[in-house]
Order: structure tokens, then sequence, then C-alpha cells
């Protein structure tokens, strides 16, 4: 269906947050509170595997609060060391920089969300059903995939297309 890239929160008096943009060496010399593997474990190694090319020695730092963002970027403002929290998957990747926009979330604690240069941390999202689904619902998923995203190139168009028609043809096979 798409990638999709965190939102990456540091310290207001980072030198990154002045730019609104931090390099994956800077996120890497961070404690990155990022997790816990098991809610999302390929992207998860994923993108440990990414961060530990440039620091062997990396590791996440699991959130003591997975479902409030709030709790974890008062909890990484108040560190002694200082801290990024890289969120899930959460916003459409994109091949080019775009300016930053400060977020008006409430409560930020002094963190300020920046863009991962080069955008080396994505997911892919894919969508999977059985062939056993009826027909209109079946187009119903279809149609919602289609509604969530838009490919950003027409080559990129057509091999959706390509390889949406081949697995409608394995399930009709084989059904």
């Amino acid at each position: 269906m798409g990638e999709s890239e965190p939102e990456v929160w540091v310290p207001a008096a980072h030198t990154a947050a002045r730019r609104g943009i931090i390099s994956l060496e800077e996120l890497a010399a961070l404690q990155v509170i990022h997790g816990p593997r098991r809610a999302q474990p390929g992207t998860y190694d994923a993108w440990v595997t990414a961060i530990q090319a440039v620091d062997p020695r990396f590791e996440f730092t699991d959130p003591p609060f997975r479902h409030s963002l709030t709790m974890t970027l008062a909890l990484a403002s108040a560190g002694n060391r200082p801290a990024a929290v890289l969120t899930g998957p959460a916003i459409p990747a994109r091949t080019q920089a775009r300016p930053i926009r400060r977020s008006r979330l409430a409560g930020t604690c002094g963190m300020v969300r920046v863009i991962l240069q080069h955008h080396p941390l994505t997911a892919a999202a894919a969508l999977v059903w059985s062939s056993d689904l009826p027909r209109p619902l079946q187009q119903m998923l279809f149609d919602i995939a289609d509604s969530l995203t838009e490919p950003t190139h027409r080559q990129c168009a057509d091999l959706v297309s390509l390889t949406t028609a081949r697995v409608a043809r394995q399930s009709a096979q084989t059904s």
C-alpha cells in the first residue's frame, strides 16, 4: 500500500532541532526511545539494523508509556542524557525533504519534531486477504487501499496494478 516513516522528536536545545533535520549518525549518538519490539518486530529489527550500521552498539530504549506520546516526550526531556523519541511508522515517506512544521501538540515538554535526513527508516505496508471473502468485501478492501495511497510515479502505479492483477489471478486459481 505504501511506505511510512517515523516521527523523530529531539530536545529543543539539540542542534538538529534548530536545523529541522537529523542525520542517522546524530540519532545513533542519542538514547532513542522506541518500541517495544513485540509491537512491530519486523520494522523494529530493520531499524535497529540500519542504525547499527552507523553504531554497532546501538540499542533502542523501550518506552514506559507506549500509548502516550506526551508522557514519553516528558520522560525523554527529563533524562540525564540527551534522548530522542522515535514513533512507529506514522507519516507517508517522501523522497525529498520538506520544510519542517513545528508541532503544535500540547505538552511536547521541550521536544521538537525533526525530519530524519535521507529517510533511511521506512516501513512498507501491504494488504492481504483470503479469496474466500465475498466479492463486495474484496472490492471494499481494494477501494480503501486505493484511497490511502497515491503512487508518486506512474511507473509505481503500473507496478501496483500489475501486482494486484497477479495476486487476484493466483487467488482465483486456488479457489
